[in-house]
């Protein structure tokens, strides 16, 4: 008989806290996804960076922007703003992302989730 799986990001099964956010983890159904919450003032290169050890981000991204707005700048200096809706797919090359605003930020990942931070 095939398993029922409920979860629910309220618990997790694994937190990456790192100054000024939060990347949650949950793991269901075969699938890794990640909820992404990030407060006004974060950038990747600067409060991640050192958790991942690179000075941006490598990894492939799928996801979907819940709340706040932030923009993505890929190395070859294109940059594009994510907003309330919008579903992205970001590349595993090289770039950076921050918050725009006085809102918090929150995401959820589909693709990459596993990789983040690490």
């Amino acid at each position: 008989m095939l398993e029922l799986i409920l979860k629910r990001f309220d618990a997790p099964d694994e937190t990456r806290i790192f100054d000024k956010g939060k990347f949650e983890i949950v793991k269901i159904g075969g699938l890794t996804i990640g909820r992404a919450s990030y407060e006004p003032g974060w950038k990747w290169s600067q409060d991640v960076s050192p958790l991942a050890g690179t000075p941006l981000c490598e990894v492939e991204h799928v996801g979907m922007v819940v709340a706040g707005r932030a923009m993505a700048a890929m190395i070859d200096g294109t940059e594009v703003e994510l907003t309330p809706g919008t579903l992205f797919y970001i590349p595993p090359i090289a770039h950076d992302s921050w918050v725009i605003g006085e809102e918090p930020y929150v995401s959820l990942h589909f693709l990459g989730a596993e990789h983040y931070t690490k």
